[in-house]
């Protein structure tokens, strides 16, 4: 395939594509990026980001550069106050819990859930389960390095 050939695709279903990004959040705080790293590559649909993130970079070609809004919605959801629990402090083991602490608990399903400390009252202890981004809109801007088919094993 020619160099101008790969220039000429675009970013969909079944490609792979190599990008740096950075995430920030609506007051210009960065998250994440890969500016000061690789650059991250995935294939397209491979549930490595979000279809929110996946979504705005369809038709975008090696060399483009975009910068976009991601609602809560087509994020990390919006914030459920269902996902706040009491906790009794005698549950915390080894782990005297601090406000602001992320600490890791097991879910039903025997899985790691992290959890962040937000307020501690005699011996309750109140856990927000949200993803810490939930309910923030957040912008992301990508700068296209590769996009080539994906190979397939």
């Amino acid at each position: 395939m020619s160099n101008q050939e790969s220039q000429d695709l675009r970013i969909d279903e079944g490609m792979e594509v190599t990008l740096h990004f950075t995430l920030s959040l609506e007051d210009g705080t960065v998250v994440d990026s890969t500016r000061d790293k690789a650059p991250a590559t995935f294939q397209v649909g491979d549930g490595n980001l979000p279809p929110g993130f996946e979504h705005p970079l369809k038709g975008l070609a090696s060399g483009d550069t975009g910068s976009f809004e991601i609602t809560p919605e087509h994020a990390f959801g919006q914030h459920n106050p269902q996902n706040i629990q009491m906790l009794k402090r005698d549950d915390f083991e080894s782990d005297e819990p601090e406000v602001g602490m992320v600490m890791s608990f097991a879910d039903a399903a025997g899985g790691e859930l992290p959890g962040v400390i937000r307020h501690i009252e005699g011996e309750q202890v109140e856990v927000d389960f949200n993803h810490p981004l939930a309910g923030r809109t957040l912008t992301f801007e990508v700068e296209v390095l590769d996009v080539k088919p994906a190979t397939t094993h």
